[in-house]
């Protein structure tokens, strides 16, 4: 190779280098968040295994059911960065940051800070763009940098491609404040976020994304006080798949209908079905959200044949929500007992020292929906 030739390739090696290097591709300190199949460091929030596959690099989601998947680990100070795109028009997906370990009452997805990935033929409006909103979400809150009066902070530029373009995303989060920098420029920023450590998500809604070269480097963290911190894992797993009925014996299937994240029963008054887990527990906890749709709608949760919470119990009933509003019924396990909470208010302390193994039942009466059904037992600790 003469000189003038290894001139040429030493130059463009460098301009490569350097292009690369703005980038932020090869800044020290990255580290891959997917390795494998098994979807090693992330948890299943409440999607089902064909919801999500990792192959050869690319991490694919189907958008059904709507849901989460979360790292196993808590973030407070990180960059994160990935690439992502739409495999039809109009596809919707998210990255929630600083989210809880489950999901909010009523909805499937975490409270945290959601950056949003939305397809270009999504279309945009006032209340939202498809180029790398920020808001909060589902009781986090967030200032927005170039708001428009409300908590969501719009992007000052439209630089996201349409489907099936790839787009690359850089999120940076350092003590509470969020930029995003959408195909290699900062265009979107918020501060004063809470919370502002927590879990790391990818969300399914619908459509077919797929997702690759996701990596993270970490940043130094300080101490913050517990309400600038994400609900930490509880040891909840999820029941419902929402694509069927696996898991679970029902009384009578034609009552049951599978409505993605939602599963209703549609009794009519005075009509009582069953649902019953196949798994048999151990010193159970657990989480059911349910809505009930009528006047005389109701739900009894049972575990080891042992009635635990009948929501016409005049002492429970005056703290729900409204017909038709959602309600979060959490029986949590402590050390030395079990606290029955309704919408994370405590009402009542149940007897310490149960130690029995079991069914977990869903016993609904007239028409009631059911999401976001969780439990934590001495197994899955």
């Amino acid at each position: 190779m003469n000189r003038r030739l290894c001139f040429i390739v030493f130059t463009a090696s460098m301009l490569l280098s350097a292009s690369v290097a703005r980038n932020g591709w090869c800044q020290e300190g990255f580290q891959p968040m997917f390795t494998d199949a098994d979807l090693s460091g992330w948890v299943r929030t409440n999607t089902p295994p064909e919801t999500w596959r990792f192959d050869d690099g690319v991490l694919y989601c189907t958008g059904k059911p709507i849901g989460e998947l979360r790292t196993a680990k808590m973030y407070q100070n990180f960059i994160m960065e990935l690439e992502w795109r739409h495999m039809v028009p109009r596809g919707n997906a998210g990255i929630f940051v600083w989210a809880d370990d489950i999901t909010a009452r009523g909805v499937p997805f975490h409270r945290g800070i959601e950056v949003q990935v939305l397809e270009n033929a999504y279309g945009d409006n006032r209340s939202h763009t498809t180029h790398g909103d920020i808001f909060p979400i589902h009781g986090a809150t967030m200032t927005p940098i170039n708001g428009r009066g409300g908590s969501r902070a719009f992007p000052t530029e439209k630089r996201s491609k349409p489907s099936p373009q790839w787009n690359h995303y850089r999120i940076e989060c350092r003590d509470g404040a969020i930029s995003l920098a959408v195909n290699g420029k900062v265009v979107t920023r918020g501060k004063d976020c809470v919370p502002r450590k927590g879990y790391i998500c990818l969300e399914s809604e619908g459509g077919v994304v797929e997702y690759r070269n996701i990596r993270i480097r970490e940043l130094p963290s300080s101490d913050l006080p517990d309400d600038q911190i994400a609900i930490a894992d509880r040891g909840y797993r999820s029941l419902y798949s929402g694509l069927d009925l696996r898991g679970w014996q029902a009384e009578d299937d034609s009552r049951w209908q599978v409505k993605d994240w939602v599963l209703s029963y549609r009794g009519n008054a005075g009509q009582t079905g069953r649902l019953t887990s196949e798994e048999v527990f151990s010193e159970v906890g657990f989480v059911v959200d349910t809505r009930l749709q009528s006047e005389d709608s109701n739900v009894v949760l049972e575990f080891a044949g042992i009635t635990r919470v009948d929501l016409s119990d005049p002492s429970i009933r005056k703290h729900l929500e409204p017909q038709g509003r959602w309600n979060r019924i959490e029986l949590r396990r402590t050390e030395n007992n079990f606290r029955l909470l309704i919408n994370d208010q405590q009402i009542k302390t149940l007897r310490p020292g149960i130690d029995v193994a079991g069914k977990l039942s869903l016993r609904p009466s007239g028409p009631v929906d059911i999401a976001n059904v969780y439990v934590s037992d001495r197994k899955s600790q």
